[in-house]
């Protein structure tokens, strides 16, 4: 019986424990991902080994990148769309990512794997795209849930050159699952609300200063 609410303890911790390093409160990969290319708003990009597929993938993703503004290259679209859905896949292999992000995560918090929380992904992400030098993109840091409860999430946002950060598009290599691509428009992000990473920094250098002074 001892044994019993022993192994009971620690499946429930373990469970609490997939809630706690979780890059959000929720987990993605729950449903089957979709193709880019069949969907509105907000789109998905299915895993999948199917070399069509990803070139759907990409040709939709291009389409979208495109669509930013009269000013995107088709060039740097079609470059930024080919590493933003191919090379998550890639990385979801380098970092032995088999599992949902929940599970995964709770494997890198305790050591069992050494990346693959959201932060990783949208570093090498970031990356990856800036190393290509764009002409007509930019690349911004979204931060979401930085100022409540819920653990925060970040992700990599690109809009056309010179646009605000949140009229661009969201590239979240995390939420599915094993790399594969989310894709949404910033403020039609049907899960986070999302802030820029300037504006999150801004926040908390405030927060630690009225502390400070309270303490004073």
């Amino acid at each position: 019986m001892a044994d019993r609410r022993q192994l009971a303890a620690l499946v429930g911790a373990g469970l609490t424990m997939l809630l706690l390093v979780a890059c959000s409160g929720g987990g993605g990969g729950a449903g089957p991902a979709m193709p880019l290319a069949a969907t509105g708003n907000v789109a998905e990009a299915s895993t999948g080994s199917d070399t069509g597929t990803l070139e759907q993938q990409v040709t939709a993703l291009t389409a979208r990148l495109r669509d930013l503004g009269p000013g995107v290259d088709p060039a740097e679209a079609a470059r930024a769309a080919e590493i933003a859905v191919r090379q998550p896949l890639q990385w979801a292999r380098e970092w032995q990512v088999t599992d949902s992000p929940l599970v995964h995560n709770f494997k890198v918090v305790n050591g069992l794997r050494d990346k693959g929380v959201c932060q990783d992904w949208a570093d090498a992400l970031e990356i990856a795209l800036h190393a290509e030098r764009f002409r007509t993109l930019d690349l911004h840091r979204g931060i979401a849930n930085a100022r409540n409860l819920s653990l925060e999430h970040a992700s990599l946002i690109i809009t056309a050159k010179g646009q605000p950060w949140d009229d661009g598009l969201l590239l979240d290599p995390w939420r599915i699952g094993q790399g594969r691509l989310f894709v949404a428009q910033v403020r039609e992000d049907p899960r986070y609300t999302w802030e820029s990473r300037e504006a999150v920094r801004a926040w908390h250098a405030d927060w630690k200063r009225r502390a400070l002074e309270r303490q004073g």
